[in-house]
């Protein structure tokens, strides 16, 4: 099997190359456009929901652990890792001591195989994991832990530790650029995010961003990376060449509170959920400006589009369901009943 990855880095390639790998991908969209699945964590219920893309039905439910959140798959499509915590759900603001004490033992790295859908291990060696990213060539895992506030790289095979560098605090999003060269780490308490060269994993930038910033998402070139501040309502543009600003998106209206993003494969919209806003928009990349608007359900958090750009799918933490958008009308055409609390999801 393998792993739907829209993503594929184009920069100094040749332009023989790059309509070659237009071609490709135009193909492999077609081809896998109606054999895609659905994976959805579901924090509260401490399950893996498999969605059918063709049929939008749950075919299988697994066991994970405690408070499943962040999954990435390997580049290969095999393997699914999801981040395990043992710690308390506290909102922000929660005076901690009144929290119960935190089951370390439960923290770690789900490793689920993807063909039998069966949980394989758990990867221990990282406090709280909330996001992670995998390396390009799979034999790197790079985890938020979300207590210490470091960024942890992790050997993939056995979960040992390779190094561990300090990204600011309760960091969250973690997304692997598309050249695989970067990784980019948010942090919600110091607004910034880190960039971490997967070559050296060493810090080369920390970029202010947006207040308590959630998730970067890069465009599918690679070029632009977004990122979500949810507490003023901004994203953040950087330049990934760079890896500067180049300016902020301020969303407007009510509970307007970017979180999950994904970007149109075409480049031209950038699609974000808004958490206890309730709806998921489509953006103007360049301004901002919302493009449509629809209610998904309560709290939608993460959000994906399918291989062939024509489906939207967004987890709604609080009705325990995952919302189905028909890209070009923008419209809600079903709800699919999972686990409790659904958090991320990604399509492979």
């Amino acid at each position: 099997m393998q792993c739907f990855n829209r993503r594929q880095w184009i920069g100094g390639a040749t332009a023989t190359a790059v309509a070659l790998w237009a071609s490709r991908a135009v193909h492999a969209a077609a081809a896998g456009a109606a054999s895609y699945r659905v994976l959805v964590t579901n924090e509260h219920s401490g399950t893996l929901s498999v969605i059918d893309g063709a049929t939008k039905s749950v075919v299988a439910t697994i066991p994970l652990g405690k408070r499943p959140r962040g999954l990435k798959a390997s580049p290969d499509g095999k393997l699914l890792y999801v981040a395990l915590s043992g710690s308390p759900i506290a909102g922000p603001g929660v005076d901690e001591s009144t929290l119960p004490p935190a089951d370390k033992g439960a923290d770690g790295i789900g490793i689920v195989d993807l063909t039998s859908l069966k949980l394989l291990r758990v990867l221990r060696g990282v406090s709280d994991p909330e996001q992670l990213a995998v390396g390009r060539d799979g034999r790197h895992l790079y985890v938020a832990s979300e207590d210490t506030g470091r960024g942890v790289v992790l050997n993939a095979s056995d979960g040992s530790v390779v190094t561990s560098v300090e990204v600011g605090d309760e960091p969250e999003g973690v997304s692997l650029s598309p050249d695989g060269r970067f990784v980019y780490i948010t942090s919600e308490e110091d607004h910034k995010v880190t960039v971490i060269d997967t070559a050296t994993n060493s810090v080369v930038a920390a970029i202010e961003v947006g207040q308590r910033p959630r998730f970067t998402e890069f465009s599918d070139d690679g070029r632009i990376a977004y990122v979500s501040g949810e507490n003023d309502g901004t994203i953040t543009v950087i330049d990934t060449a760079t890896h500067r600003k180049l300016r902020s998106l301020k969303l407007t209206g009510e509970l307007a509170r970017p979180v999950g993003m994904v970007v149109s494969h075409d480049g031209k919209l950038l699609y974000t959920v808004t958490g206890r806003g309730q709806k998921l928009l489509a953006l103007n990349p360049e301004t901002g400006a919302v493009v449509s608007s629809v209610d998904v359900g309560p709290r939608p958090w993460g959000v994906a589009l399918s291989p062939d750009g024509k489906t939207l799918y967004t987890a709604n933490g609080s009705s325990n369901d995952v919302s189905v958008v028909d890209a070009q009308s923008f419209s809600v055409t079903s709800r699919i009943a999972v686990g409790g609390s659904p958090w991320g999801l990604i399509i492979v």
